[in-house]
């Protein structure tokens, strides 16, 4: 299905019933990223999941992209749909996300859960996204998948699932090269470190032992900073717990979101 929101069509689905759970993947992915889950968790809940913007079958207008745009694009599709109030569900990208919209409107959130995230990229992260969106303008996004995955998944775990793999690695590359250079963009600027004080909604921040790319003193962090925040940690993932740890973060969520 899809909406017209903030200038863009955006790509969406929705099933099942209960409260309201808005999931929001991470970049260079879409929103089967969450299938499963979705499957598991509808028997109980309203699961919410949407294609961000530049990604999946969502409209992939030139950047940058800023994260008031990227908050306005989750807030009118929410107002479209008539949802009032969600728990929200981000991973990386989609964590950051979860961030800013939970200081935005702190009256729409219920619970939040932020997987494989960070708060703050420091100056030398700064130039990598340089460096990365470069690669994707220059050579495309298949130039990415190789070491997404690496990143994304422990060694053992990509050895024994190729099929996983090819299909992760087929999602990245069939990324719009302007998402993905828009969202680097946002990520690139990305500072909320002095401001998660702020955020009123119990929170649940959740990583991987082996995650690189979101090390886990960058969720642990998140969690200091939040009043009452949960910090969990999984051993044996990486970046993409959510799948590699499917069962561990499935109780997780739903022993968190009740």
């Amino acid at each position: 299905m899809k909406l017209t929101i903030n200038g863009i069509d955006i790509h969406y689905e929705i099933a099942g019933r209960g409260p309201v759970v808005t999931f929001v993947h991470s970049l260079a992915t879409n929103l089967s990223l969450w299938d499963e889950l979705a499957a598991a968790l509808a028997g109980r809940f309203t699961v919410l999941r949407y294609d961000a913007r530049g990604h999946g079958k969502t409209s992939a207008p030139e950047g940058p992209y800023t994260w008031p745009m990227l908050v306005d694009d989750l807030v009118g599709l929410l107002d479209a749909l008539k949802i009032e109030r969600t728990h929200f569900v981000g991973l990386s990208m989609g964590g950051m996300l979860g961030q800013h919209f939970a200081l935005a409107h702190p009256g729409r959130v219920d619970r939040l859960v932020l997987a494989s995230t960070t708060s703050r990229t420091p100056p030398e992260g700064r130039a990598l996204w340089d460096e990365r969106i470069a690669v994707a303008r220059e050579k495309g996004m298949q130039a990415h998948v190789a070491g997404t995955l690496e990143r994304w998944f422990t060694a053992p775990y990509r050895a024994a699932h190729p099929e996983l793999m090819a299909r992760i690695g087929a999602m990245v590359a069939a990324t719009p090269v302007a998402g993905y250079a828009g969202w680097g963009a946002a990520i690139r600027t990305l500072d909320l470190a002095g401001k998660l004080g702020a955020i009123q909604a119990p929170t649940l921040v959740v990583c991987g032992a082996d995650d690189p790319g979101t090390p886990p003193a960058a969720n642990r962090a998140i969690a200091d900073a939040i009043p009452g925040a949960r910090f969990e940690l999984l051993p044996n993932a990486s970046h993409q717990l959510a799948i590699e740890r499917a069962e561990a973060f499935r109780h997780l969520l739903i022993d968190f979101l009740g």
